[in-house]
């Protein structure tokens, strides 16, 4: 954990000395996403766009962990020249690299078995785990290879992904289905792991499906190779729209035959979200590096300058919540529950009160974002 930083105010270079500040800002922005779309009030009483698709297709939800993703490879670049620039070798790049990949992989675990830790049905996967597992292969291709060879494994990994999801037969199902029980990404998850998966018929965030999650992160690696370039910075803007609108239809187009699918993390999927990650990043590349509009951006900054802090511990507070029990014994209920009903649903109903309570939630965690910031506790590992 470290604790230094300087306030988010300043030149339009920089608002904080060393890093892309529309970065932190991209990355607090989908932080307060994730935690607005993960604690309803009720998941009964979810908005439509709040939910992710049901299976092909997309929704809003569905953009906020490949965002995240992405954002994990931009900031690889810069963090890897900085260290290389600190006379780090090659070795303690990879030891560095490795050290942080199972910290991530094992706080994972760690929300994932909280409270019960019941080995015998404990979840492996999950957000973190991809994270780690993403970020460990792309952080080993870009140390091995230039920007063609990224571009190369791009392309293989997609490639690769598409022609054996399409191709291997499943037992009982055959090649080429991608429903939830008989797409082949599902299948090798319940042979290998059987009651350790988030559903009985699939994870999404799977063994499998990591594949192509690294292709995520490498295009994130490239876009960063662009932005710290040295190229115009309006330059550098018009680069990131126009690629970004690229990889949309491509991703719309791929998904003729390769459905777009967040629980399948389909290449068409990667595609497309990378294409929105890329717009989302331009504009606040342009907003804040470009015209220097950054007032705007404070709260997502004091959330994306603690990501790993805020989603743990916003995960960590819920299940405590839920386990917490109130009320006579008739009427007993967890915390989580009697809060959304006697504060929320008497406010805005059912429906509008789920919401409240989600907006509720992230505005509470951006005070504790806030004082974080201020108080310069930065976590990091």
């Amino acid at each position: 954990m470290s604790r230094n930083g300087t306030d988010a105010v300043g030149s339009r270079q920089s608002l904080i000395p060393g890093r892309l500040v529309s970065l932190d800002a991209f990355r607090g922005i989908t932080i307060a996403g994730m935690i607005l779309v993960n604690n309803p009030g009720s998941w009964s009483y979810v908005y439509a766009p709040l939910r992710h698709a049901e299976w092909h297709g997309w929704t809003p939800t569905d953009l906020i962990f490949p965002f995240f993703l992405f954002i994990v490879g931009v900031s690889m670049t810069l963090s890897f020249a900085k260290q290389r620039e600190k006379g780090l070798s090659e070795r303690d790049l990879h030891l560095k690299v490795l050290k942080r990949a199972l910290l991530i992989f094992a706080i994972g675990l760690f929300l994932n078995a909280f409270p019960r830790f019941d080995l015998g049905t404990l979840r492996i996967f999950g957000v973190l785990q991809r994270i780690a597992l993403a970020y460990l292969f792309a952080s080993l291709i870009t140390l091995r290879s230039g920007q063609t060879g990224q571009i190369r494994w791009v392309g293989g990994l997609l490639l690769f992904y598409w022609v054996v999801m399409k191709t291997v037969p499943v037992p009982g199902f055959g090649a080429g289905d991608l429903s939830m029980e008989g797409n082949l990404a599902a299948w090798i998850d319940r042979s290998l792991f059987g009651q350790h998966l988030w559903r009985t018929l699939y994870d999404p965030e799977g063994l499998i499906s990591t594949i192509p999650a690294i292709a995520t992160v490498l295009l994130g690696v490239l876009t960063g190779r662009v932005i710290h370039s040295g190229r115009d910075r309006g330059d550098i803007t018009n680069r990131l729209f126009v690629w970004g609108w690229g990889a949309i239809l491509a991703g719309l187009v791929m998904g003729i035959w390769f459905p777009i699918n967040k629980a399948l993390w389909t290449s068409s999927y990667v595609l497309f979200s990378a294409g929105a990650a890329l717009q989302f990043l331009a504009l606040c590349y342009w907003l804040i590096d470009v015209k220097g509009i950054h007032k705007w951006a404070g709260p997502a900054i004091h959330f994306g300058m603690n990501p790993l802090a805020i989603f743990v511990g916003s995960g960590l507070l819920v299940k405590m919540l839920i386990l917490i029990k109130v009320g006579a014994d008739a009427d007993r209920t967890s915390l989580y529950a009697w809060i959304y009903n006697n504060l929320f649903v008497p406010l805005a109903g059912p429906m509008n009160g789920s919401l409240l309570f989600a907006l509720g939630y992230v505005l509470f965690w951006l005070v504790v974002a806030t004082v974080l910031y201020r108080k310069r506790i930065f976590v990091k590992i």
